[in-house]
């Protein structure tokens, strides 16, 4: 019986926490997880590929039932396959989904796509009977890697929260095996963020390090106000100082903030990406590249994206994705990229890794599961699970 797609399911979720940034608050913030079931049995069991948007950004479940879903469900099954007829084509569907889409509008929509692309993925990796990060470097001639470099991201603002609560956190990340920690800034003084700062660096001491991230918030002159402070610490990065779209003030600041910047995450397309490496002063001997498949129409995207980079000189291992989900885990450890965001406290269940899977040394190694792997997460598997009944 030929593969087949018989059912895709959405169900929005709070992710609701009393953290902030420098920009947004979380209090009302949604995710949608959804789930493809396909024809194809294992086990007894119908393979089922799942998703969810990654966050920072609302659910999608209008965007999904109304329009993207109902064309995947509507178009002719064969016209979905690969060249085998024995799998799905996740860039059959994803041109599907894009049918009767207008070029530009990048946002909710890439939202809605990178979602349901998430599923198809896992879909595919299952059918196929091996890990999705296996099933990419095969497709791209590459030689998989499962030990993958993650830092871990944190150091919100919080109702009543000082710099001894702080500095508590990002121990608990050292002590969890992570090397690298985030923290927030942006959303104090410039004197109150640099007071933070300092309390970090003498809590996680001189062998970790320190990523600070403003989430957007700063114009120009704050941008390089804020350069000017930063320089005189050790960190991994400055990040998304601005604006994700003004790439002329992130050209800029690159004159005052000599070492390392990060920005991306708020980018959702390929061209988007593009404009950002031609105009955005980004120094590929330095900087880091934090697009999020989940946000920017999924992993067929992400690839057109990953092929521009190659075309504009980058090195793969100067992207480390946004979001610290299981989705880019699966790219990092298949096409070599630098490695992956991580929360380990914050917007469970989604984040993370499968259950017994330890970070050491700020690293975690991929288990040998069957597509993306959310089976092997338990407290996550639970929801997805209840969706797919």
């Amino acid at each position: 019986m030929p593969v087949r797609i018989v059912d895709v399911r959405e169900v929005t979720r709070p992710i609701s926490s009393p953290i902030r940034n420098a920009y947004i608050d979380f209090s009302k913030m949604t995710s949608s997880l959804v789930a493809v079931v396909t024809n194809v049995e294992r086990n007894g069991k119908p393979v089922i590929g799942y998703g969810f948007n990654s966050n920072g950004r609302y659910g999608q479940g209008g965007l999904i039932r109304e329009r993207f879903a109902p064309r995947i469900m509507e178009a002719d099954p064969k016209s979905l396959l690969d060249a085998t007829g024995e799998n799905l084509d996740p860039d059959a569907i994803w041109n599907t989904m894009m049918r009767n889409e207008k070029p530009g509008g990048h946002g909710d929509r890439s939202v809605a796509v990178g979602t349901l692309d998430m599923a198809v993925w896992d879909a595919v990796a299952k059918i196929a009977g091996k890990p999705l990060f296996r099933l990419l470097a095969e497709r791209h001639g590459l030689t998989p890697n499962p030990d993958i470099f993650v830092y871990a991201a944190g150091g919100y603002y919080y109702p009543g929260k000082d710099d001894d609560a702080l500095c508590a956190e990002m121990r608990s990340y050292l002590e969890r095996g992570y090397t690298v920690v985030k923290m927030k800034i942006g959303g104090e003084t410039i004197a109150e963020d640099a007071r933070r700062i300092e309390a970090v660096l003498k809590a996680i001491g001189p062998k970790n390090r320190l990523a600070v991230d403003a989430n957007g918030r700063f114009d120009l002159e704050t941008a390089i106000a804020y350069a000017k402070m930063l320089r005189e610490y050790p960190l991994f990065w400055y990040e998304e100082a601005g604006d994700p779209l003004d790439y002329q003030l992130q050209a800029a600041l690159a004159e005052f903030y000599p070492a390392p910047m990060a920005t991306g995450e708020n980018l959702f397309s390929q061209q988007d990406a593009r404009n950002l490496i031609r105009y955005g002063g980004m120094r590929p001997d330095r900087d880091w590249l934090q697009f999020d498949c989940a946000l920017s129409y999924g992993l067929c995207e992400y690839q057109r994206t990953l092929a521009m980079l190659k075309d504009q000189g980058w090195s793969w291992k100067r992207c480390i994705p946004h979001g610290g989900h299981q989705m880019s885990l699966a790219i990092a450890a298949g096409l070599g990229l630098g490695g992956n965001e991580s929360y380990p406290d914050v917007f469970q269940p989604y984040g993370g890794f499968p259950d017994g899977t330890a970070v050491k040394d700020g690293i975690v190694t991929l288990p040998d599961l069957p597509g993306i792997g959310f089976e092997g997460k338990s407290d996550l598997f639970s929801e997805m699970r209840a969706l797919a009944a």
